[in-house]
């Protein structure tokens, strides 16, 4: 059954409609198409189901599209946008693919690891999570008498809790620089000898995110509308003595994969098994969303994508710790410096319109 929070409205009602060239959200939806051939999205509790969506996916293989006009003509034709009306006003952030300097071995210089998935971490669900472990938990660790606790913490693993296990993967120049590609998931490394490789998430220690930008506006070290993460780093380059107690707050901690980099121009494969589109691939709440759902995102405030106020299609691909609500998104920017230039200064409210595959409201209009 689909959900309240779904308000029914005409594609003329979407600002910027008309006016978005939407050949390349077509492009990354029919990615989404191809993949649920090899394992179907489960489907969000909101009540846009994969079966629902399966009608538009199946054309949109079939079908031949060139033009921004071709692109408009298909969504409009298997879908209704219905604006999301939620408790907590429609948010959006922005992330994207780090590009740095790395190294295969530890040096003196690249002395961070990234690491890969220990063997003893644990994919926790109903069926075999323990009586008092945190439903929040997915992952976890069998204790020495076999039951199912809580993995390592970020501090715990700083502190060596892992170290002697060969679980380097490639390292970095500072604790700050794999951070951020814990929180971003993925970073492209260029190697001494010029080889580019690209490391993704595989797993993390189950523990919930916590933005460390939150605790310095909470703590007055930085103004709420100057937060950013490029103010983040430099408040972390000014006081290299907090760094560690800093970023232990946020106990997450992320493990990685090596993942070919087939095409430069897209992002990492994320959540959805699919590369990123660079300005149209969305991170959605996927307990409430089903990946693959096309969303007019509405922010007229952001500007960092062209210098236009933004008025987008994108495609849900991805999904977060942090992104939890219907109206909340995480726009992907791409990879590289200028990509992480647009994502870090991205926190704007926006209404999110989402486009409902017609069966579905045929009997709500």
């Amino acid at each position: 059954m689909l959900s309240p929070v779904f308000n029914p409205v005409e594609f003329s009602e979407c600002p910027g409609w008309g006016a978005d060239r939407q050949l390349a959200a077509f492009t990354a939806f029919r990615r989404s198409a191809h993949q649920i051939l090899n394992k179907p999205y489960r489907s969000g509790a909101l009540g846009i189901s994969l079966a629902a969506l399966e009608p538009a996916f199946a054309d949109s293989r079939e079908t031949s599209i060139r033009t921004d006009a071709e692109a408009r003509a298909f969504f409009e034709k298997w879908f209704v946008p219905a604006r999301i009306i939620a408790e907590q006003p429609g948010f959006v952030t922005g992330y994207y693919e780090p590009e740095l300097a790395g190294s295969p071995v530890r040096t003196e210089r690249f002395n961070v690891p990234l690491l890969a998935r220990p063997a003893d971490l644990v994919d926790v669900d109903d069926d075999n999570r323990p009586q008092g472990l945190d439903p929040y938990f997915a992952f976890a660790r069998r204790s020495t008498d076999g039951v199912l606790v809580e993995y390592f913490d970020r501090r715990a693993v700083d502190q060596g809790a892992l170290a002697g296990r060969g679980l380097e993967l490639v390292f970095v120049e500072s604790k700050v620089d794999a951070f951020f590609i814990h929180v971003q998931g993925a970073a492209r490394l260029t190697m001494p000898d010029g080889s580019l490789r690209r490391f993704t998430y595989a797993a993390k220690t189950g523990h919930r995110f916590t933005g460390i930008g939150r605790i310095l506006i909470d703590r007055g070290e930085i103004a709420p509308d100057d937060i950013s993460m490029q103010s983040i780093r430099a408040w972390l380059a000014a006081h290299p003595e907090q760094v560690d107690d800093l970023l232990w707050n946020n106990r997450s901690y992320i493990f990685f994969r090596e993942a070919p980099v087939d095409d430069p121009s897209l992002g990492p494969v994320a959540a959805a098994k699919v590369p990123l589109e660079p300005g149209r691939s969305l991170a959605v709440d996927r307990l409430l969303h089903t990946f693959g759902t096309p969303f007019h995102i509405h922010a007229p405030d952001l500007r960092a994508f062209g210098g236009e106020p933004f008025s987008r299609l994108m495609i849900a691909q991805d999904t977060g710790s942090a992104i939890v609500g219907a109206a909340r998104g995480d726009l992907f920017a791409g990879s590289g410096d200028g990509a992480g230039e647009i994502a870090g200064g991205i926190r704007h409210e926006a209404d999110f319109y989402a486009l409902v595959p017609r069966s579905l409201v045929a009997n709500r209009r």
